[in-house]
């Protein structure tokens, strides 16, 4: 999704909308966690992709992560956000968008 512009970005945005949607139908069922009330690996693995999503939307200007559109998901996220060891690493994320989108715009314009 990265690198793509025109309809590639429109096929990378729908994949990455069912991925999501994959999670939210057959992932959480009624745990706080994969792991039920404690993270584990799964979590550690999903919260990457659920924090890089949120950085790709600013940088791409789309939407993926809709709170009414994935409401497992979403709650499972802010669970996983405040958990302290996660909170405390986080990197900043205004920060990547920064610095994603002038990669982006470096990497597009040269293609």
């Amino acid at each position: 999704m990265f690198f793509s512009t025109g309809q590639d970005l429109e096929n990378a945005v729908k994949a990455a909308l069912e991925m999501l949607q994959t999670v939210e139908k057959h992932g959480l069922g009624e745990k706080k966690f994969f792991n039920g009330d404690n993270i584990g690996l799964a979590d550690l693995a999903f919260g990457a992709i659920a924090y890089w999503l949120q950085v790709l939307e600013d940088v791409m200007g789309v939407k993926l992560f809709e709170s009414h559109k994935f409401p497992s998901w979403h709650e499972w996220f802010e669970n996983f956000r405040k958990v302290p060891v996660i909170e405390e690493n986080l990197p900043n994320q205004h920060e990547m968008v920064i610095a994603f989108k002038r990669r982006r715009e470096t990497l597009v314009t040269s293609a």
